[in-house]
């Protein structure tokens, strides 16, 4: 299919290519162009604006940085909207508030076309090792006819139900998320502080049963000198999934004081000047709390 893509950050940057390898003939878009080089290499066509993606995409996605950005390339001047085609899907793959899915989802309806909501589960490595998931809402029909684009992206699809749906099942996998990689980092920080060595409490929790895919590829980077320099989630990025939690359980009345606690961990890693790394330096937090030096 002649896929159209706008947001070409880290995720863009492996999602793409596996678009490509599928066959797809893939045209993208991104603010700065610089980010586009390395795909354009790879065979990616460039448009000047998202309306122009649309334009030559029969499916659309986008992936970029919040609400406002998706209102932006969706509905903005020269937007998704202004130049999608007839029989078009325009797909948004962001974790953003499920108000601004149905807000958008309704402007597509309005004009006769589907917009689902796809946000992914996992990270850059999870996309490149083929294994990482994604969560549909919207219109059915729309998903059945690019669900095999959307295979081509990850294995593992589930259509969740309707438009706001899938991001509201992906604020809820990320409040579990966090809360479990938070308590990965308290668990070893208390057990550094009862005299097991980090290394040894590492290889001691991924063998146990509370081992998940998460801790397998982000639990080492606990270890000196293993913190990556591009991170695969900053403690910034995680904490704005994580306000998106706390607002939409405040709307809902439905209590969440786990993913309360573990946003409170993100306050304290921007406290203490720690919030450009990846989220899981709240194991340090813990550490400096319990009085450990580095």
């Amino acid at each position: 299919m002649n896929v159209g893509f706008i947001g070409l950050g880290a995720m863009g940057q492996v999602i793409v290519p596996r678009l490509l390898a599928a066959g797809h003939r893939v045209t993208g878009w991104n603010r700065s162009r610089e980010r586009a080089e390395p795909l354009i290499k790879l065979g990616m066509g460039f448009a000047e604006s998202p309306s122009a993606v649309a334009a030559a995409s029969e499916v659309t996605f986008s992936i970029v940085t919040d609400g406002a950005a998706v209102k932006a390339v969706a509905l903005g001047q020269n937007g998704v909207l202004a130049g999608i085609r007839p029989d078009s899907v325009y797909i948004d793959m962001g974790t953003i508030a499920p108000d601004v899915t149905r807000e958008v989802a309704a402007a597509f309806a309005a004009r006769g076309f589907a917009m689902l909501d796809a946000p992914l589960s996992g990270s850059p490595v999870t996309v490149e090792q083929g294994n990482a998931s994604l969560m549909i809402g919207g219109d059915k029909v729309a998903f059945e006819r690019v669900e095999p684009v959307l295979r081509a992206i990850g294995p593992k699809v589930t259509y969740i139900g309707a438009s706001g749906q899938a991001v509201t099942m992906k604020l809820a996998v990320n409040l579990l998320l966090m809360v479990e990689v938070i308590a990965f980092g308290e668990a070893v920080a208390l057990a550094e502080k009862g005299g097991v060595a980090r290394e040894i409490a590492l290889d001691a929790v991924l063998k146990s049963v509370t081992a998940a895919p998460v801790l397998g590829y982000r639990g080492p980077f606990i270890l000196e000198g293993k913190m990556p320099k591009v991170p695969l989630a900053d403690v910034t990025l995680q904490q704005k999934d994580m306000l998106l939690v706390l607002e939409m359980a405040r709307k809902f009345g439905s209590p969440t004081p786990l993913a309360a606690a573990a946003n409170e961990m993100m306050n304290a890693c921007r406290g203490l000047g720690l919030d450009r790394n990846d989220f899981v330096v709240a194991h340090e937090v813990y550490r400096r709390l319990g009085g450990q030096s580095r």
